[in-house]
């Protein structure tokens, strides 16, 4: 009898926790409506793609366990989807975004409801166009606090600052990408780099508009750094200020001191800084990491961090002090992007899969399309060809009358075939000299098949095609674990010795080393169409991505949700 009391009382604080807990959780219902207004930037106005009239687009702040029922209105010109980056989105693909593989777009006039929920994620993440490139002005802060009552594993600060760096051309992007697509050759790049939408005072007719952050002495802030840029990883440092890293790609990491960070496109990295130096002004700077021989933009953004009691001139020349400037890595600095990325771990004893079902290799690269006529206008990539790029030699094509997740959910032929190589087709030298017979990939929209929980393993192979290069690779729907990365080709039989099991970094965007490879791992254990791609835009277009199906478990709990009545329709 008294052991029924015990569990019975048991029963009841679980119950009064878990009704406590719903009490807790909040719906989020918000608009966006995505329209062109004017946007002033280096000296010139442009209609830009914005959202609720914002460049950036607003910041959501939410809790994890809270719901979000955000309705996108399209009065733009142009077809439209929104991803929300890094949420899972459990058994829910219909609310992922990118286009043409879990819906279709958004079309001019119309307007779709994501429903979504956030479970068990905090941290920071955004959310962004998946459309083609209105990502370039169409993406803001996403940002997850922990439940009620949640600690987090490092002190937190009392406040903290979303930094969200961009890239701007001065010009109409989608017309940057139509030249693009009709040429062949690689997209111009851009004329800036912005913090926050602004470019900073390197920049013409642009220090009027400089993010200024002010900070009191002895003050703690944690920065919510993400890389929102369309083509270009970059380098970010606060002139005499260290910065203790905390999380990256909204997993917590063990907390580690430097000068700079390095993120790739879509990664998010959050930093603490402490106003510990002379009262002054103090320049925050981001500028491009390019590891491949290409052309890049070579400008800096510069924001200030602004301690309140700064002081100013006196006499002639009155005025604020000039910002101290910090010191940054050379654009090739390979070396300390890679010693940034070899320090990072997660926060404690990480569940990596130890035994794997699915053991996958993928290269991913450039190529070129050879022409018929190289002389052509639309042939004017290196020596007459058009830019292609791929997995395994396979170079993903769109659908365009169907959305992949829609034809997998209703068992619709002829969208997408399920043959993605779980191997390359051939294998060669994959960083060496590259026969040229080797550089031009095959056109497809094909996916992998994976089974509910399903223990994978995926070693991504750079390959020197074209030029070796960092490619930021962002899988949908997962967070995995990256458990060993080096230089060269990866070697089967002796570099898995090296692999972290204990507390490898939790992410979802990374970069494989130029000329080198990274291997990740997670469970399948979210049933539906991922989408796996570089999140260099550039690269994108060109056909480096793939799907990934994961099957349904069993019972609803393990089964992709029904589709939304407002879906919208192809």
């Amino acid at each position: 009898m008294e052991s029924l009391r015990r569990l019975s009382f048991v029963s009841i604080i679980a119950l009064l926790a878990y009704f406590a807990f719903l009490a807790s959780a909040e719906l989020h219902v918000r608009e966006f409506v995505i329209e062109p207004r004017p946007v002033k930037r280096l000296c010139r106005t442009h209609q830009s793609i914005t959202v609720n009239g914002q460049f950036p687009g607003p910041t959501l702040e939410v809790r994890n366990g809270d719901s979000l029922a955000i309705t996108v209105i399209n009065r733009a010109r142009y077809n439209i989807s929104i991803h929300w980056h890094g949420l899972r989105q459990m058994r829910n693909p219909w609310a992922d975004g990118p286009e043409y593989i879990t819906q279709c777009p958004i079309r001019p006039g119309q307007s779709y409801t994501y429903k979504f929920t956030i479970e068990d994620q905090e941290g920071t993440l955004w959310w962004h166009a998946h459309s083609r490139w209105l990502r370039a002005t169409v993406y803001g802060a996403l940002i997850i606090y922990p439940r009620l009552g949640s600690p987090y594993p490092f002190s937190m600060p009392k406040r903290d600052i979303p930094i969200l760096l961009g890239e701007w051309w001065d010009r109409n992007p989608m017309d940057v990408l139509r030249q693009a697509q009709f040429t062949g050759a690689a997209a111009n790049v851009s004329d800036a780099y912005t913090i926050n939408g602004q470019p900073g005072d390197l920049y013409r007719c642009s220090r009027a508009g400089t993010m200024r952050f002010p900070i009191f002495p002895g003050e703690t802030v944690q920065l919510r750094v993400i890389n929102a840029g369309m083509n270009q990883e970059l380098f970010f440092s606060v002139a005499n200020h260290q910065l203790t890293v905390v999380e990256t790609d909204s997993a917590y990491t063990k907390p580690f001191t430097t000068n700079v960070i390095m993120l790739g496109p879509g990664q998010t990295t959050n930093v603490l800084i402490t106003a510990n130096q002379r009262p002054g002004r103090y320049y925050m700077a981001a500028r491009a990491y390019n590891s491949a021989n290409a052309p890049f933009d070579n400008t800096t953004t510069t924001a200030i961090l602004e301690y309140v009691n700064a002081p100013t001139r006196r006499g002639r020349g009155r005025g604020q002090i000039a910002p101290v400037f910090p010191v940054l890595p050379g654009f090739n600095d390979t070396a300390t992007a890679t010693a940034f990325t070899n320090r990072l771990r997660y926060w404690k004893r990480a569940p990596v899969p130890q035994q794997i079902d699915e053991n996958l290799f993928f290269t991913v690269g450039l190529g070129l399309i050879n022409c018929v006529n190289p002389n052509s206008p639309r042939c004017q990539g290196p020596n007459g060809t058009r830019f292609a790029a791929s997995m395994n030699n396979m170079s993903f094509v769109l659908p365009r009358t169907n959305s992949v997740m829609q034809a997998y959910y209703q068992g619709i032929p002829g969208i997408f075939t399920t043959d993605f190589p779980p191997v390359p087709p051939v294998q060669y030298d994959y960083t060496g000299n590259v026969s040229r017979a080797l550089w031009q990939p095959i056109k497809g929209t094909k996916a992998y098949q994976l089974k509910y929980k399903a223990h994978v393993q995926i070693v991504l192979q750079d390959t020197s095609i074209v030029t070796p290069e960092n490619h930021p690779m962002h899988l949908h729907g997962y967070q995995f674990y990256v458990v060993g990365s080096g230089f060269g080709n990866f070697n089967p039989r002796t570099d898995p010795a090296r692999f972290n099991l204990f507390d490898p970094p939790e992410r979802n965007t990374i970069g494989t080393p130029p000329g080198g490879w990274v291997a990740i791992r997670f469970v399948a254990d979210n049933p539906g169409a991922w989408f796996m791609h570089c999140h260099i835009d550039s690269h994108l277009g060109w056909g480096l991505a793939m799907v990934f199906l994961v099957e349904n478990g069993r019972g609803q709990l393990q089964s992709v949700q029904a589709p939304p009545l407002d879906l919208p329709r192809c």
